[in-house]
């Protein structure tokens, strides 16, 4: 499948929205921003639910709306599937009920059995709505959405309505959907950890207007954007669960660039992880430290240096191997060690997790 281009302009009052998106076609791509930065804005305009004033979606090789060509295709055909904050199911309709009303109206319906596999809802099938918990719910409508056999899934806050012990419920699966499905996923939220734990491609929005555009990782280490709203500057490392160290209850995590020494999960050897490090929590020096409390210690090359939020703060981006890391440290300290793009250094992690 071809990459998903969303060109959208929507102007309504003072607010506009203005993209020009090219985006994966498979995996999560998150779109995150603050209230009112046009993230549900831009679902809507793809789901056909909001006419923009100039449009160019195109979703692998099926062109959905062309206003230069005068091209738009209604909402109810456009194969997709969209899941909104609440799960909005069919009160008078069991959990078997609400699937088969989903794939009546899709022109292939996918096989329940898979769906209901997947996302866990097996044992739910002859259950109304109002027995469910509220995770559950939002799992039975994800498999409706899904059971249309989309081009596109669209989930709108899926988690915003649920409380931390049902997100903690429903994260799992959504990892799931995210590694079995072949299909792309545009996700919106303003959850850092949601971001962190879920996307593969992050899309910054701001007023309407595209901030960032890039994977995951990538992204969030580039020190030329605030951190995201609400959340401290840090990167995301995709590591392997390695060494085992038993008797202190410690896992070694491999990484392209290092390894880091974090508390044990309870994870077997070979499990892949994404693994946290805060900038806060990065220290850097020029010199490998001895007898030091900070045992995980990687040697790096200073990529880029940028203000921290404060004058008296730096934002140190620094390349270990393949992978980036980001350091908070004090502009004083930027000048006392002379550090430059390209200079040789020590980077200290004192803490590190996993997103979970």
């Amino acid at each position: 499948m071809n990459d998903l281009v969303l060109r959208i302009r929507v102007a309504r009052g003072d607010f506009v929205l203005d993209t020009d998106l090219q985006l994966p076609a498979s995996g999560i791509t998150a779109i995150f921003g603050p209230s009112g930065s046009g993230k549900t804005t831009l679902l809507r305009c793809v789901a056909g639910l909001e006419q923009a004033a100039q449009a160019r979606i195109v979703i692998g090789d099926q062109t959905w709306e062309d206003t230069a060509l005068g091209v738009r295709v209604p909402t109810h055909r456009r194969p997709l599937g969209y899941v909104f904050q609440e799960a909005s199911l069919f009160d008078h309709l069991d959990v078997r009920g609400n699937l088969e009303f989903g794939r009546r109206r899709a022109a292939a319906a996918a096989p329940l059995a898979g769906l209901l596999k997947l996302l866990g809802i097996e044992a739910l099938l002859d259950r109304k709505p109002h027995q469910l918990s509220g995770g559950e719910r939002q799992r039975v409508a994800i498999a409706r959405a899904l059971a249309t056999q989309p081009r596109i899934l669209l989930l709108d806050e899926p988690l915003a309505a649920l409380d931390l012990a049902r997100r903690r419920e429903i994260l799992p699966w959504l990892e799931r959907l995210r590694d079995e499905l072949r299909i792309p996923m545009l996700y919106v939220t303003h959850s850092g950890d949601e971001v962190a734990r879920l996307a593969d491609h992050l899309v910054l929005l701001h007023e309407g207007q595209v901030r960032a555009s890039g994977p995951l990782a990538q992204t969030l280490a580039r020190v030329d954007l605030p951190a995201l709203p609400g959340e401290e500057a840090g990167v995301l490392l995709h590591a392997t669960i390695a060494e085992r160290d038993a008797h202190w209850q410690l896992v070694q995590v491999r990484f392209d660039g290092g390894a880091l020494w974090i508390p044990d999960p309870g994870l077997a050897a070979g499990h892949q992880v994404r693994v946290r490090v805060l900038a806060r929590d990065v220290s850097v020096a020029l010199v490998p430290p001895e007898r030091s409390s900070i045992q995980n210690v990687l040697p790096c090359t200073v990529r880029a240096i940028a203000p921290g939020g404060h004058p008296s703060q730096a934002l140190v981006q620094l390349a270990c191997g393949n992978s980036l890391l980001l350091a908070r440290v004090t502009a004083r300290a930027v000048d006392a060690l002379g550090l430059a793009a390209g200079s040789a250094a020590w980077a200290q992690v004192k803490s590190a997790a996993l997103v979970q």
